[in-house]
């Protein structure tokens, strides 16, 4: 896949970094000219799959997030990562409500989420070393 133009960015999995995550995808996809709409879906998906790698991946806020963000033509690609637990069962973990986390009042509709507001999502597990999530959304007539 050849990106007309790509951007990678690591951060400590602190909560107050998931503001951060937004507005640096917010500001990257500017380019594409996205509708409010469009900013907000993504920024939402983005947020989400923040989220997961904060709560569910790791037991401390010293491991570390990357999000690659990458433009083809009018297609945002962007791949979330960490480096924590993996995920036990990906198809249980994207159904709507699962949780693994009841005690903290999880809705479990984190990947939910991110599949209604992206035009695709993927998620590969990598137990012990992580879980990867790609994300699309197409930009311009084509998109939703």
């Amino acid at each position: 896949m050849k990106f007309n133009n790509e951007a990678t960015i690591r951060f400590k999995s602190k909560s107050v970094n998931e503001y951060f995550a937004r507005n640096a995808i917010a500001a990257f996809i500017m380019q594409l000219n996205p509708t409010i709409e469009q900013m907000n879906d993504v920024k939402t998906a983005v947020s989400e799959a923040v989220t997961n790698c904060k709560v569910h991946a790791y037991d401390s806020e010293d491991d570390y997030i990357e999000i690659f963000c990458g433009i083809e033509g009018e297609k945002l690609h962007i791949k979330v990562s960490d480096s924590g637990k993996g995920i036990a069962d990906i198809e249980k973990a994207m159904q709507p409500f699962y949780t693994t986390c009841p005690e903290d009042e999880r809705s479990g509709m984190g990947f939910t989420v991110m599949e209604t507001f992206m035009d695709s999502l993927h998620v590969e597990n990598n137990t012990p070393k992580g879980t990867v999530v790609y994300m699309t959304k197409i930009f311009g007539n084509s998109g939703k």
